[in-house]
């Protein structure tokens, strides 16, 4: 009983600590403003980019990113997945569009934008085979 317990409480406190990415633009930038936070928007190719996935599985699903992520920056995810199992709702391709016209013209995977909560371009990079602390370095470099 006490081992069960145990996997409980390992399971709930790492669904509690992860990462909340938000899908929608005006839902992140409210929030943002709220909390007196900067964006980081991040397009990605969830089922086919390579360095998508790697910096998904070495930054953002990281404990130690997660960790700072949730005090310091709203997250906004805008996901083009490609298989047919993964495929969004049409409301969301059409917000994940409408994104990716304004801050993604070129269509380059992964992008990783800081904006402030206005919208307006702090810095922008993408994977960096770097440590999650210097990851997050590079983020708050682009804040000044």
């Amino acid at each position: 009983m006490k081992k069960w317990t145990l996997i409980m409480a390992l399971f709930l406190s790492s669904f509690l600590s992860a990462q909340k990415w938000e899908s929608n633009w005006s839902d992140a930038a409210a929030l943002a403003k709220e909390k007196h936070q900067n964006i980081v928007l991040v397009f990605s190719g969830s089922d086919w980019c390579a360095p998508c996935i790697k910096l998904d599985k070495s930054i953002w699903q990281s404990s130690e990113f997660q960790d700072y992520a949730k005090g310091h920056w709203t997250m906004l995810r805008a996901d083009f997945p490609r298989k047919k199992a993964n495929q969004l709702p049409e409301e969301q391709k059409t917000k994940n569009a409408q994104l990716a016209e304004k801050y993604n013209k070129n269509g380059y995977f992964p992008l990783v934008l800081v904006l402030d909560a206005s919208g307006n371009i702090l810095g922008q990079t993408g994977f960096k085979n770097i440590s999650v602390k210097e990851y997050i370095a590079l983020l708050k470099s682009f804040e000044g």
